[in-house]
């Protein structure tokens, strides 16, 4: 694991929740829409988030 500060890991901990938030929320609205353009935009950002999330992660090892 990165020699991280209690501070930095805390801040990383915090965004980690946000981008889990963020996917499934997205999902959520891609499940929902009914616009084919709508549906890809949402499936998009979710997978932009989780390529953040994913970096995120990278940070921890």
């Amino acid at each position: 694991m990165a020699d991280l500060t209690e501070k930095e890991l805390s801040a990383l901990e915090d965004q980690l929740h946000l981008e889990q938030m963020l996917i499934r929320k997205y999902k959520g609205y891609a499940a929902l829409a009914q616009d084919p353009q709508i549906r890809t935009m949402c499936d998009q950002l979710a997978g932009r988030h989780k390529q953040h999330f994913d970096t995120l992660m990278g940070h921890l090892q």
